[in-house]
């Protein structure tokens, strides 16, 4: 069975759905099922938290320097000053994630405010 199967208006929602569904969820109900299991400080955890965060990094590190959108009339210089900003504020606020976000979010809105 294929994307084209049918030419009915709903089977691509349906194929997207269901093919979407088999791809994610099987693996995470299984990640959820072996990870009770872990101990917190057990090294396969430990590897999985790392390479997470490396992923996450990345894709902020990607959106910064390659925006797309909106994002890309602003300069480089903003981009990196608004993430400075925003982890100085992560810090400072004793690790809160949303004050982070506000401060970067906060930055670059300032910055299409005063020159928008």
């Amino acid at each position: 069975m294929s994307y084209h199967a049918l030419d009915d208006w709903w089977w691509p929602y349906l194929f997207i759905l269901v093919a979407g569904w088999l791809a994610t969820d099987v693996w995470r109900v299984l990640g959820v099922y072996l990870a009770g299991r872990l101990a917190t400080d057990s090294e396969w955890l430990v590897l999985a938290r790392t390479v997470a965060t490396a992923l996450a990094a990345g894709v902020v590190g990607n959106l910064v320097v390659f925006p797309g959108g909106a994002l890309a009339a602003t300069p480089l210089a903003v981009r990196i000053g608004a993430v400075a900003m925003g982890f100085g504020a992560y810090l400072v606020s004793g690790r809160r994630i949303i004050a982070g976000i506000a401060a970067c979010e906060a930055m670059l809105m300032g910055y299409l405010l005063l020159i928008g």
